[in-house]
């Protein structure tokens, strides 16, 4: 009896729990009497979006008369304030209909680029899969291009879960989250002082309140009073006027932990919450010290009135706000009044994990894909060091070709958010010492499929990986820069666009009403092949500029003109002489599959021409060159608002006549060169002359 009972525990474990649909997020738009209602953010949408937007029959309706320029004028958010976690694939689930059969740009759930979504003209329920490759859990549509009426009866968004192997056991983190006994000792803490400042789960700011030597109000350990029969923590709020965006938080309330919250872990965070008037309040992540903002999402806008509610909430901590510590409410986004904040009964917990260095192993071509459940523990190889074997030698399908080692195990995200990244090439011997540090998500490449031994020095930070046995080792090949001068005759732009603060207000740049934008003039460095998240890889040129001073950031795009992710390779400051530059770019969660390196080249008003050679983009081990060393294919270039990226040395209004002839298609595909292309075609594409991301 016990052996058959043994083997149906095994075949259960072999055969895996059975996956279960969660719901992440529902919205039925029948349940909204006016768009008024309808918030995940004080930020909905833009000036022109909110314009279009109103419920009408059950549906979220957008009417639209005119396009907006640019497009991306008009956008909101139909779904926010919800944690995705990466890797994840995530099933968006909806019902539409439109006056016009039109795509519109959407970034999908977790996901970065931006998606196009179909709008017919009639009813649709269907579905739309994304991989999240961002922690952010946003939809955002960008419908400036769309003329017409479109309906949202609902929107929804669900994923497959399969419960874990494991009980997962949480751990309470806060002492004193109930408000019961008093600071004492450390009631005269700096929030600055991180010897101590982690002790207090609970901080204030108020407005004109601990003033330092430069008129600054800084936080200070909240204050506990009694209300309605137990002791609570309260922000006496003052009048918020402060001038422009900052007015939000003059008067702030931190949640503060004890410990780093790590990309990629969740928390369960729950709490009561009144005020004296009703107010809705932003929430973001700051570091260690309370007012050190890290990023402006935690948990969603938080709607206060003057009965006690009850927040509970599972968050997965997202990819930008690395080292977090602690919660923070602004609180005056909207009412700006004297208005008193309470809060009671804090809790804040983390998953049990287990605590150590453990490896988890991937080789494609051998069909051994990532286990984190059960990755394998470093055990002790004495004098301080720790070691694990990777494979199995003598059986060559159990080579492996790359590794993620984390400091945590038990939970898929939690362990993506703690791994560790080595700092240079590994070449398999046994003086291969690397210095490590924390890189969340870091995939680490090796230099040959094979069987590894792996040694860590945790008090060094050093790491080395020793090939046992496997393929021979990829060699570096001769790479040369490409000696293409490419010149990028920017014009003049108009004044900047305006932008919207916070509350809504326009923020005016440069001169009310203009239209220009950094990016009316590129660059594109384009790469040979899409890059995963996690590549390491290096790229030098040499740039100058006709007038000195010239400025341009930088962006990780798909196809030009295809936007990913905002950083890139930094910012330039161009002179009229040639200055060389060199960096090691690794490509992130945020831009996977990213194809290229935009430079936006309308930082300055003025006509610029910018100079661009002797470009080398390669994979960090010099396996591999990522752009043609002779050519001009790999450069495209954009000059002037409205135009559209073309390739370096060809004739700029080619990508004109394909519009032309697009618009006039009645609905026929063209790619960038002009030829005709069926539906199943990918990148970028001209469709009744509008560009699209075709995917």
């Amino acid at each position: 009896m016990k052996k058959i009972f043994t083997l149906i525990a095994l075949m259960a474990c072999f055969m895996g729990a059975k996956a279960e649909e969660k719901v992440d997020v529902e919205v039925d738009f029948s349940k909204f009497n006016d768009i008024s209602e309808f918030s995940f953010f004080s930020w909905k949408g833009s000036e022109s979006a909110m314009a279009r937007l109103s419920i009408q029959d059950g549906c979220l309706h957008f009417h639209s008369e005119e396009a907006t320029d640019p497009s991306w004028d008009c956008q909101f958010f139909p779904i926010g304030g919800v944690n995705a976690e990466v890797g994840v694939t995530y099933t968006l689930h909806y019902k539409i209909k439109g006056s016009v059969a039109q795509n519109v740009s959407m970034l999908g759930f977790g996901q970065t680029p931006y998606g196009q979504f179909a709008i017919t003209t009639d009813w649709v329920e269907g579905t739309v899969d994304y991989e999240a490759t961002s922690g952010d859990g946003n939809i955002l549509m960008q419908c400036g291009d769309y003329v017409g009426d479109w309906d949202i009866a609902y929107l929804k968004i669900t994923h497959d879960e399969v419960p874990s192997a494991r009980p997962v056991e949480w751990i309470e983190l806060l002492t004193n989250g109930d408000a019961e006994q008093p600071w004492g000792d450390l009631a005269e803490t700096a929030y600055n002082d991180q010897e101590n400042n982690y002790k207090i789960c609970a901080w204030t700011k108020e407005k004109g309140v601990n003033l330092d030597e430069n008129g600054a109000w800084n936080p200070f350990p909240a204050r506990i009073e009694e209300v309605d029969g137990s002791n609570v923590f309260v922000v006496h709020g003052q009048v918020a006027d402060t001038e422009g965006d900052p007015s939000a938080w003059d008067n702030q309330f931190w949640i503060e932990a004890p410990r780093e919250l790590k990309v990629g872990s969740q928390f369960k965070l729950s709490f009561r919450y009144k005020a004296s008037a009703a107010a809705t309040t932003n929430t973001q992540f700051h570091h260690q010290n309370p007012s050190d903002y890290v990023h402006w999402q935690a948990i969603g806008d938080i709607n206060f009135t003057t009965e006690w509610q009850t927040y509970e909430g599972t968050v997965t901590v997202p990819d930008a706000a690395t080292q977090a510590w602690s919660i923070a409410f602004n609180l005056n986004p909207q009412n700006k009044d004297a208005v008193d904040f309470y809060f009671d009964d804090i809790s804040l917990s983390l998953m049990k994990l287990d605590e150590g260095f453990f490896v988890a192993t991937s080789n494609a071509d051998k069909g051994i894909a990532y286990d984190y459940d059960n990755a394998i523990e470093f055990t002790d190889a004495g004098d301080g060091l720790l070691t694990a074997t990777i494979g199995t030698a003598g059986k060559e399908n159990t080579w492996v070709n790359e590794v993620q080692i984390s400091t945590v195990r038990g939970h898929r995200g939690s362990f993506l958010g703690a791994t560790i990244k080595p700092s240079g090439v590994i070449d398999g011997t046994e003086d291969g010492w690397l210095d490590y540090t924390a890189a969340s998500n870091a995939k680490i490449k090796l230099p040959a499929a094979g069987v590894y031994t792996i040694y860590i020095d945790p008090e060094g930070m050093q790491i080395v990986f020793v090939k046992v046995e496997g393929e021979e080792n990829k060699a570096p090949i001769d790479i040369v820069a490409n000696p293409t001068e490419v010149i990028v005759k920017g014009l003049e732009r108009d004044d900047l666009a305006d932008g919207t603060n916070q509350d809504g207000t326009i923020k005016i740049n440069e001169e009310e009403g203009g239209t220009g934008q950094p990016w009316d003039n590129q660059f594109f460095i384009v790469a040979n092949r899409a890059l995963s998240k996690g590549e390491v890889t290096v790229i030098s040129f040499k740039y100058k500029a006709s007038v000195a001073g010239a400025t341009s950031g930088t962006q990780l795009h798909g196809d030009p003109g295809a936007y990913m992710h905002w950083s890139a390779i930094g910012s330039f400051n161009f002179t009229e002489e040639y200055q060389d530059f060199e960096t090691t770019l690794t490509i992130p969660a945020e831009a996977d599959q990213m194809k290229s390196i935009a430079f936006n080249m309308a930082e300055i008003k003025g006509a610029c021409d910018y100079y661009i050679k002797d470009v080398i983009w390669k994979t960090e081990d010099g396996t591999e060159t990522l752009i043609d060393m002779t050519g001009t294919k790999n450069f495209f270039v954009k000059e002037g608002a409205g135009t559209t990226p073309y390739e370096f040395g060809t004739d700029p209004n080619a990508i004109n006549s394909v519009v032309a002839k697009a618009a006039a298609g009645n609905g026929a595909i063209y790619n960038l060169a002009g030829q005709r292309v069926n539906a199943a075609y990918k990148g970028l594409v001209i469709k009744d002359g509008k560009k699209y991301i075709a995917k």
